[in-house]
C-alpha cells in the first residue's frame, strides 16, 4: 500500500495521548471508613473490574476510528511499484500490408483492429502510431481518427525488426518513463524465424490477428513463351493455399474488352498453369483476373505488350561477319555490318551495341568514339584478332577499366566454366551443365579480369565484362577456335545484344528495383513521366543520346497500366503489379516469453494494460472503517455494563 499524502501519517503519534491519559489517571479516590462493609467491598471490586474492561474497549474503538480517519486523509492506494509516479510513452505499429485484408471473425483484420483501437484509447492519452507508409507522432484519438479510418493497404511492408526499432525510436530513451511498444499484425511468415532484437527496458506487446480461413487463390506471375506449334502464349501461374479449389474462372482482358475466359482447378497448397494465345505484333494492355474473396489485391495482374523496338547494332569487321548476321536478325535487330575502312562514325552514335570483330589495330579515332559512345550508355563487344596489336588493344580497354589484356600466348585451351549466375545467362539454362562438349582455342591473350563470364580450364578468363565492355580474350574465327560451333555462342552474343537496350518487360513488380530503357532522344530539359488514372510520378531517369534509362522501386505505388509520357505524348505503356509474397497466408507461431507478451485482440491487450497500471484508491474504505469504529464505541458506551 502506498500514500499520496504520507505526511498525514505523523498524526498517528497523537494517538499516544489518550493512551497515556488512560494509563496515568490523575484523579485519586478518597477512602471513607464504614461499619460492616464486607458486602460493599465485594461489590466495589467487581464494579471496578467491569469499568476497567469497558474503558479499554472504548479506548481501543476510539483509537481505531481516529487512526482510520488519519490514514484516509493520507489517501492510501494500491498500484504496481513500476508505474507509480512515472510517465508513459507508447508507440503502436499498425500493419496495413495486403495480408491484413483477410477476414477475421469480425471482418477484415485491419479494419477491426482500427475500430478496437479507436474504442479503447482514452480520449486525451497521447501515443505515437505508425504504419508501413505513415507515421503519426504524439497524437491523441481525436487527431488521428479520420486518418486511421481512411488508411489504405500497401504492398510495402517493413520488416518486423525494423518496425520494432522504429517503435523504440518513437518512445525515446527518457529516464523514469514507462516505454511501451505495441505491434498489431497478423505476423505473416516471410522468413524462417521470428527474429527481433528486444530491449529489456521496453515493454513489448504483440497483437497477432488471425483470419478465419487461410485459403487464398492468387495469380503469381505472367510470362510469354512459344508452344510446340510456335504460337506466342501468355502463361499464367496460379497458386492455392489450403484446400483444393475447382472450376476457378480466369478472364483475359485487353483494356476493358474480354478476349478469353477459362477455368482451372488448383490442388491443395499447390500451383497450376494455364495459357492464352497472343496475337503477334499486336499492342496489348492486358489484365488477367480471377474471383476469390479472401484477398483481393492478388486477383488481378496487368501486362503490356508494346510495339517491338529494334535494337541497333553496328559491327566493325576485319574477319567474317556471318555469325553476327545469323544472330542479330532483322526481326529483333537493326544491323549495320561494315569493314573498318568504310565505317561511318555517325552510325556508332545512333547504335545500342558496337561489335569490334577481330580488328588487328584499333585507330585512336575509333577509341575516342567508342569511349564517348560508352559514356552515353552504349555497349561494346570486343573480339581480338589472332595477331592483333596488343598496344592498341590495351589502349582501348584501359580507357574503360584497369582490367586489360596482358600478353599473347599460343596454347590449346578448353573453355570449361560458365558463370551461371551472371545476368547474361539468366533464364538460359534449366540446370547447371558440367559435361557439355567443351569448345577450345589455339591462342589467347592473358588477362587480369575479375568479372568473368566464361573461363578456361585453368580459370583464366575467356569472356569478361568491365563496365559496359564485353571482352573476349581469344579470336573466335574458325582458324583459332571452334567456339562458333558451340551452343554457347548464340545465347552469349544474343543476350549481349538484348541487354544493350533494356526494353521494357511485359510487367514489373512494385517494391523491387526495375530498370528499363526507352529508345527516345530527349531535349535538354525533357522529362518522362508515368501516369495513370490514380497516380502520376516522375521516375528516376538518366538521359543518353539515343535512349533514356528509367529506374523505379517503391513508386508507382498502385498496380495498373501506366502511360509513359514525354509531356503530353504517350511513348509506350508500362505495367506494374503488386508483389505476391503477401498471398501466402502462413503465420509465425508466437508464444509468450519474458521478452514480449502476445494477445489475440487490441481490446484484450488494452484491458490487461489498464489492469496492470490501474490505481486502486483505498481512502473511502478507511472512512467507512472510521464510522464503523465510532459506531462500535457508541455501542460499548450504551450497552456494555
Amino acid at each position: 500500500m502506498q500514500f499520496k499524502n504520507p505526511e498525514f501519517l505523523y498524526a498517528l503519534f497523537a494517538l499516544l495521548i489518550p493512551v497515556i491519559v488512560h494509563l496515568f489517571q490523575l484523579r485519586r479516590f478518597q477512602k471513607v471508613p464504614f461499619t460492616n462493609v464486607q458486602f460493599l467491598k465485594a461489590v466495589t471490586v467487581q464494579t471496578r473490574k467491569s469499568s476497567r474492561i469497558k474503558k479499554w474497549l472504548t479506548l481501543l474503538a476510539r483509537l481505531c476510528a481516529l487512526a482510520a480517519l488519519i490514514i484516509a486523509f493520507a489517501q492510501p492506494f494500491l498500484a504496481s511499484e513500476e508505474t507509480v509516479g512515472k510517465k508513459s510513452e507508447t508507440a503502436i505499429y499498425l500493419d496495413n500490408s495486403f495480408s491484413m485484408q483477410a477476414k477475421g471473425s469480425k471482418g477484415p483484420l485491419l479494419q477491426r483492429a482500427i475500430q478496437e483501437l479507436l474504442s479503447v484509447l482514452p480520449e486525451e492519452e497521447t501515443v505515437s502510431i505508425f504504419t508501413n507508409t505513415q507515421t503519426f507522432k504524439e497524437v491523441n484519438k481525436k487527431d488521428i481518427r479520420n486518418d486511421l479510418l481512411q488508411l489504405e493497404y500497401t504492398s510495402n511492408q517493413i520488416p518486423y525488426n525494423a518496425a520494432y526499432l522504429k517503435g523504440k525510436q518513437l518512445v525515446g530513451n527518457a529516464p523514469e518513463t514507462i516505454k511501451r511498444v505495441i505491434m498489431v499484425s497478423d505476423f505473416q511468415q516471410k522468413d524462417k524465424s521470428f527474429d527481433i532484437t528486444f530491449d529489456s527496458e521496453t515493454k513489448t506487446h504483440l497483437v497477432q490477428l488471425e483470419p478465419v480461413t487461410r485459403q487464398n487463390i492468387a495469380i503469381d506471375s505472367l510470362f510469354l513463351e512459344r508452344n510446340a506449334d510456335n504460337f506466342l502464349m501468355l502463361n499464367v501461374l496460379l497458386s492455392n493455399t489450403d484446400t483444393r479449389s475447382d472450376n476457378v474462372p480466369i478472364s483475359f482482358y485487353n483494356d476493358e474488352k474480354l478476349i478469353a475466359k477459362t477455368s482451372v482447378s488448383l490442388p491443395n497448397n499447390g500451383t497450376t498453369r494455364t495459357a492464352f494465345r497472343i496475337d503477334e505484333n499486336t499492342k496489348i494492355n492486358g489484365r488477367i483476373t480471377l474471383e476469390d474473396p479472401t484477398l483481393t489485391f492478388d486477383n488481378s495482374r496487368y501486362f503490356t505488350i508494346n510495339t517491338p523496338e529494334k535494337i541497333k547494332v553496328v559491327a566493325i569487321n576485319e574477319a567474317s561477319d556471318r555469325f553476327i548476321k545469323n544472330i542479330y536478325t532483322a526481326d529483333e535487330f537493326s544491323l549495320i555490318s561494315t569493314p573498318l575502312e568504310t565505317l561511318n562514325y555517325n552510325d556508332i552514335s545512333n547504335a545500342n551495341l558496337v561489335v569490334v570483330n577481330e580488328i588487328r589495330q584499333i585507330p585512336v579515332s575509333l577509341i575516342n568514339v567508342l569511349k564517348s559512345f560508352e559514356d552515353q550508355g552504349g555497349t561494346i563487344c570486343f573480339i581480338p584478332a589472332i595477331d592483333g596489336n596488343l598496344t592498341s588493344y590495351q589502349q582501348m580497354i584501359s580507357s574503360f577499366s584497369s582490367e586489360s589484356l596482358l600478353s599473347n600466348r599460343t596454347q590449346d585451351k578448353k573453355i570449361t566454366s560458365i558463370n551461371f549466375s551472371h545476368p547474361l545467362y539468366r533464364g538460359v539454362f534449366d540446370k547447371r551443365i558440367t559435361n557439355f562438349q567443351y569448345p577450345k582455342v589455339n591462342s589467347f591473350y592473358q588477362s587480369n579480369a575479375s568479372n568473368v563470364i566464361l573461363s578456361f580450364e585453368d580459370n583464366d578468363p575467356f569472356l569478361y565484362k568491365t563496365k559496359s565492355l564485353y571482352v573476349f580474350t581469344a579470336a573466335i574465327n574458325s582458324d583459332n577456335s571452334n567456339f562458333k560451333n558451340s551452343p554457347l555462342i548464340v545465347p552469349t552474343l544474343y543476350n549481349i545484344g538484348k541487354q544493350s537496350l533494356k526494353l521494357s518487360d511485359i510487367s514489373y513488380t512494385i517494391g523491387q528495383t526495375n530498370i528499363y530503357d526507352v529508345p527516345i532522344s530527349l531535349g535538354q530539359d525533357g522529362i518522362l513521366s508515368l501516369e495513370s488514372n490514380t497516380e502520376r510520378i516522375i521516375p528516376l531517369q538518366q538521359s543518353f543520346a539515343s535512349k533514356v534509362r528509367i529506374t523505379t522501386d517503391d513508386f508507382p505505388s498502385k498496380a495498373g497500366i501506366y502511360d509513359l509520357k514525354d509531356e503530353r505524348k504517350t511513348i509506350q505503356n508500362i505495367s506494374y503489379n503488386y508483389n505476391t509474397r503477401e498471398s501466402d497466408l502462413q503465420y509465425f507461431n508466437l508464444s509468450n516469453t519474458k521478452e514480449y507478451e502476445v494477445s489475440d485482440s487490441v481490446t484484450t491487450l488494452f484491458e490487461k494494460i489498464k489492469e496492470d497500471t490501474s490505481i486502486h484508491e483505498l481512502w473511502k474504505w478507511f472512512i467507512i472503517f472510521a464510522l464503523i469504529f465510532l459506531l462500535i464505541e457508541i455501542l460499548f458506551l450504551k450497552y456494555l455494563k
